[in-house]
């Protein structure tokens, strides 16, 4: 069976620097940090007092009230971004192609701030207390599934859980689905939002996170040697996948292709990465392998670049084991060091960027990187954005559970 060609007709996005694609993608390269102190609750009695949040979101400018209320904030931003995505590709979903248009969406989390409030008003009240409602809400798979009701896509719909790595492989099931011939379209990307009490504590714990509160701004670092964890972000990013003859019949914008995707698995600890970064490097060479494009053809990869010292270290050194020599030529961006870490929503978030790099031929620089950390002697853009001509991105993910994944994206040439 031949392989069909897919390619990204569509992007959007909602991010701690823009509501809206054309904001975030503007601020990213003028490296405008979307990191300030946690307003969602009253975080001072935890040792992480900021967050990258979204900021001055109003779910009613895209959903009606009484749906909205019945939707956590990351299916509220799965519902809006799926229709800005549609808009911005100019597909219309009708009964003729809604069964071949699917959704899959990464989500590591879910409602965790229902959960919460849910909670306490069972431990005040008893069970009556619960809202009928508390499951749908809650349930990570809502994002897609709301996402569908709205737009009327009824392809193949499911949410991918797995961590920090969720976005990364929810596009890349997303193409498999195309390249197989299951699906002409696909809605796909990562949402997250869980900046509440129970995941801040939870993270805070693990000493995980940044605790430089005083300078929120400078407070995500990757491959620096002052960082001292990550910042958790919010957000959605969202790409619409089409099959090529399709998006070129209805005379569709293309703004890159998808060409490989590798994932992979540590089989080594709970949270942390062998230390070589083997299990990174396995999703990366999957990816090449897939696009059949040697190392050495790659110019930018869109880190993982958490701002946590195992993290960089090890991609770092799975970069070298990938690319051997021609890993000092690659350009690294960390979109980390200015939206935070978005969790399941991460990797859909910088797959929108990654196209963006392709598309526009800039590569956003990573903030914050004033002298690099031990072994971390590669090109992590920490001059600022470069533009010139990039042909190849990859994309980066990984999560707890050793989970691993690489996109491929290729800029498009017909």
């Amino acid at each position: 069976m031949n392989r069909k060609r897919v390619v990204v007709t569509g992007l959007s996005a909602i991010t701690p620097i823009g509501n809206d694609l054309e904001t975030s993608w503007e601020n990213l390269l003028a490296g405008v940090s979307g990191v300030g102190p946690i307003t969602r609750f009253d975080a001072s009695d935890f040792a992480t007092t900021i967050a990258a949040e979204v900021k001055g979101w109003d779910a009613t400018a895209h959903i009606p009230f009484k749906q909205a209320k019945r939707m956590e904030i990351f299916t509220q931003y799965a519902v809006a971004c799926s229709q800005a995505l549609l808009a911005h590709a100019g597909l219309a979903i009708t009964e003729a192609n809604a069964p071949r248009t699917g959704t899959i969406l990464g989500c590591g989390l879910g409602g965790l701030e229902t959960i919460e409030n849910q909670h306490a008003k069972y431990m005040e009240g008893g069970s009556r207390r619960i809202s009928p409602f508390f499951i749908p809400i809650v349930i990570g798979n809502m994002a897609p599934g709301q996402a569908a009701i709205f737009t009327g896509a009824k392809g193949p719909n499911l949410a991918i859980t797995s961590a920090c790595a969720s976005g990364t492989h929810g596009i890349g099931y997303a193409f498999s689905e195309i390249a197989l011939g299951r699906a002409d379209a696909m809605i796909t990307g990562g949402v997250e939002s869980t900046i509440s009490p129970l995941a801040v504590g939870g993270f805070c714990s693990m000493k995980a996170m940044s605790t430089r509160n005083d300078e929120p701004a400078r407070a995500s670092r990757p491959f620096d040697k002052d960082r001292d964890g990550f910042v958790m972000g919010e957000g959605c990013g969202m790409l619409l996948l089409e099959e090529l003859d399709h998006a070129r019949e209805r005379g569709a914008t293309i703004y890159a292709e998808v060409v490989g995707f590798g994932a992979s698995a540590d089989a080594y600890h709970m949270t942390a990465p062998p230390e070589d970064g083997s299990g990174m490097a396995l999703a990366m060479t999957a990816a090449l392998r897939e696009a059949q494009v040697s190392p050495a053809e790659v110019d930018c990869i869109n880190a993982h670049g958490t701002s946590t010292f195992l993290n960089d270290l090890c991609e770092t050194r799975a970069i070298k084991t990938v690319f051997g020599a021609h890993a000092k030529n690659v350009a690294i961006t960390a979109n980390k060091s200015m939206i935070g870490h978005l969790l399941g929503a991460a990797g859909g978030v910088e797959g929108v960027f990654s196209v963006l790099t392709l598309h526009h031929g800039a590569i956003p620089g990573t903030v914050n990187l004033d002298a690099p950390g031990e072994e971390c002697d590669l090109d992590y853009t920490a001059q600022g954005t470069v533009r010139r001509r990039v042909n190849y991105v990859l994309s980066n993910s990984f999560g707890f559970g050793g989970t691993n994944g690489s996109v491929l994206f290729k800029r498009f040439e017909g």
